[in-house]
C-alpha cells in the first residue's frame, strides 16, 4: 500500500482543531459561534445536548473495553465506608468496625477470581467495582494482588471521590450519569456480588434484582455477602408473605460469608 492510498479522503477532527487554533485572530474567529461544535465545551454542556452526552458516556468506556478485549466481568458492589481491618478501631460505629472483615473477604474473592481471569489474558472474569474506597478498593486491590487487571467505574460526586490506586489506569472511567454507569456495570456481567453498604449499594442491588426478576437480564449468580447484615436490614420473607414479590424471587440470590463460598456458588451455577 502506497502512502497515497493510506491518506484519509478528508482531514480528521484533530487536524481541523489545529486549523481552527491557527485561524487569524478576528472578531469572527473569537466569537463562540465560530468554534467547532465538538470542540466547544460550552455548547456540549447545553441542556439540549444531554442525549449526545449520554451517548458519549456510554460509548467511550465501551470502545476502550472492546479494544482491551474484555468479554465478561465479575461485579462487586459494596460500601465505600467499610474500613480496612487495620483501621477498624477508628470506625464511626461499632457495626462498621465489625463489617471491616468484609474488606479482606472482598480482597480475597477478587484475588481468586482474577487468578482465573489471567488465564484468559484478562478477557474473562474481570473484576469491576465503583472505583472508590472501602469494598471497592478491596476488590481492585485483590485483582492487583493476583497480577491481573480490574475496572473502576467512578462517578463525579459533590464530596471528594478519587479513584483508588489499585484500579488499572487504562480501565479507570469517570461518569456524570448514574444510569450509564449502571449499564456498564451490567453489560458484561457474569456474576453479581453485593457486600454490605448504604444507599448506593442498596440501589445497585435492587435495580439489578429487578432486571433479573423481570427478565430484562439473564439469571446469573447473585451473591450477598453477610447473611446477618442483609437479613437484619431487609425483611425478605415479609416481602414474599405480603405478596409484593413471589416466593420464588427469593431464589434469585444466595448468601455467602467467605470468598470460597461465593466461588462455589458461581461454579455451581455455571455447572447447572
Amino acid at each position: 500500500m502506497t502512502d497515497q492510498t493510506k491518506k484519509r479522503p478528508f482531514p480528521d477532527a484533530s487536524e481541523d482543531i489545529r486549523y481552527w487554533d491557527e485561524a487569524p485572530d478576528t472578531a469572527q474567529t473569537r466569537h463562540p459561534a465560530y468554534k467547532l461544535a465538538f470542540a466547544d465545551s460550552d455548547f456540549m454542556l447545553r441542556d439540549e445536548l444531554r442525549p449526545v452526552r449520554l451517548q458519549l458516556e456510554l460509548l467511550k468506556p465501551e470502545l476502550l473495553m472492546n479494544e482491551r478485549g474484555i468479554q465478561s466481568t465479575i461485579v462487586m458492589f459494596g460500601g465505600a465506608r467499610i474500613p480496612r481491618p487495620e483501621h477498624a478501631e477508628g470506625a464511626k460505629t461499632k457495626t462498621l468496625s465489625e463489617l471491616s472483615r468484609f474488606y479482606d473477604v472482598a480482597r480475597e474473592f477478587a484475588r481468586l477470581m482474577t487468578l482465573r481471569s489471567v488465564q484468559s489474558y484478562g478477557r474473562e472474569d474481570v473484576i469491576v467495582t465503583g472505583g472508590g474506597p472501602g469494598v471497592m478498593e478491596a476488590g481492585n486491590r485483590g485483582a492487583k494482588d493476583a497480577g491481573g487487571v480490574s475496572i473502576g467505574l467512578n462517578i463525579v460526586l459533590p464530596h471528594e471521590q478519587a479513584p483508588n490506586t489499585y484500579v488499572t489506569p487504562e480501565l479507570c472511567f469517570n461518569f456524570h450519569y448514574f444510569a450509564i454507569r449502571k449499564m456498564h456495570f451490567l453489560m458484561r456481567a457474569k456474576a453479581i456480588t453485593v457486600f454490605p453498604g448504604g444507599f448506593g449499594t442498596l440501589d445497585e442491588m435492587f435495580e439489578t434484582l429487578t432486571l433479573i426478576q423481570t427478565e430484562r437480564m439473564h439469571k446469573m449468580p447473585f451473591i450477598l455477602f453477610g447473611r446477618e447484615f442483609w437479613t437484619r436490614i431487609i425483611n425478605w420473607d415479609a416481602l414474599a408473605e405480603a405478596g409484593t414479590i413471589a416466593r420464588e424471587d427469593l431464589d434469585l440470590f444466595h448468601f455467602a460469608e467467605t470468598a470460597e463460598e461465593a466461588i462455589a456458588i458461581i461454579d455451581g451455577f455455571n455447572a447447572a
